[in-house]
């Protein structure tokens, strides 16, 4: 089968045929449906991200079940499934308290399946990886039977690729928030795949005010559509100055979505006293931020880290399914751009120029 591995940083994807075994216990063998291009991939192939190469990209996706493993009994082939980039253990202290989307065994495996091996091999017989244990660039995968969530029939697979990230990321964040409150005043920083996504959740928990924040016209224009009251492009004004003016003092909820140092500590200074700042997107792994950490004090704000949606993804899957089925969010208007596998370096290409909404690699 066909896949897009990545051999070494600063190269292009190289689109080869791999060898794929069988599914072992415990495992499914998928025929992958739809592949969402997500800026997170992106840090792999630029060396601001760290992973074992040569390695499959790609942790948005969703597929149809082919096979399944000894032990899987919770689906069966011919499921049409949402693929979770993280597979939890059950068994980990993050697991058993409630957090599977931390869970510790799927750290320590990394790119490889759970019993510590790989299911690929290149024409030079050399293993290859799976990014997050799903590598959806690729025609076929073999994924822990944790990963799969299966979705009805009406749910097309590009649906169900986006809520397997950045539709449960980013509506996640906020409604799995213990902070977010009806009426609140919601600035958000990145109004990109997950930021979209953001401000739907923001929309849902009836927020009084969503600010959309981003560099990018594109993006501000493409955001209203999905629920933005207010938009401040910050390749021309402060945004804290401009989100405080708009606000008259600050935002109750902060969310940063772009990746960076520098937005996240926007993100805290646009926060009125006992505000909440939550870090959404992944940065390059040697950023940091710089915090006046006395005004942090003063005016007792909360700054968080969250990762995909704060809570289970199986289940935010299920009530991002209900939301999309009964029409409260919008999904598929997100999907602006489609590319088959051959196409997938120029599909990064048009993520990284700013391009608004999702792309994605549709598999016949």
């Amino acid at each position: 089968m066909k896949a897009a591995v990545l051999y070494e940083i600063h190269e292009p994807l190289r689109v080869v045929d791999l060898e794929i075994e069988d599914p072992k216990a415990g495992e499914v063998k998928v025929n992958v449906g739809a592949a969402g291009i997500c800026l997170s991939d992106h840090h792999f192939m630029e060396g601001t991200g760290t992973t074992v190469r040569p390695v499959v990209l790609g942790h948005e996706g969703s597929g149809i079940v082919s096979e399944v493993g000894p032990g899987v009994t919770a689906v069966k082939p011919g499921d049409r499934c949402i693929l979770s980039f993280v597979s939890h253990c059950g068994n980990c202290t993050m697991c058993q308290s409630g957090s599977p989307q931390l869970c510790l065994t799927n750290r320590a495996t990394g790119v490889r399946q759970f019993d510590g091996t790989t299911r690929l091999k290149d024409g030079e017989g050399q293993a290859v990886h799976q990014l997050s244990k799903i590598s959806v660039f690729a025609e076929q995968s073999i994924v822990p039977a944790q990963a799969c969530h299966p979705v009805p029939a009406d749910v097309p697979l590009e649906v169900a690729a986006l809520i397997g990230c950045c539709v449960t990321t980013g509506v996640g964040a906020v409604i799995n928030n213990p902070m977010m409150k009806a009426g609140a005043t919601v600035a958000v920083f990145g109004v990109g795949g997950v930021g979209v996504n953001v401000i739907q959740g923001a929309r849902l928990m009836n927020a009084s005010r969503i600010i959309a924040v981003d560099i990018k016209r594109e993006k501000l224009d493409f955001c209203k559509r999905f629920g933005a009251t207010d938009f401040v492009d910050a390749s021309k004004v402060d945004p804290v100055v401009a989100v405080r003016e708009l606000t008259g003092g600050g935002v109750d909820m902060a969310f940063e979505v772009f990746g960076s140092g520098k937005t996240i500590a926007q993100c805290v200074d646009v926060l009125r006293p006992n505000g909440t700042a939550v870090m959404v997107g992944l940065a390059p792994e040697a950023d940091r931020a710089s915090l006046e950490v006395t005004g942090i004090v003063r005016n007792q704000k909360h700054l968080m880290g969250c990762y995909y949606g704060s809570a289970s993804p199986h289940e935010t899957f299920n009530k991002v399914l209900d939301f999309y089925q009964r029409g409260l969010i919008d999904i598929s208007g997100q999907i602006t751009r489609r590319y088959s596998l051959d196409q997938i370096n120029e599909a990064f290409e048009d993520l990284v120029a700013g391009k608004a909404g999702r792309g994605v690699i549709a598999y016949s």
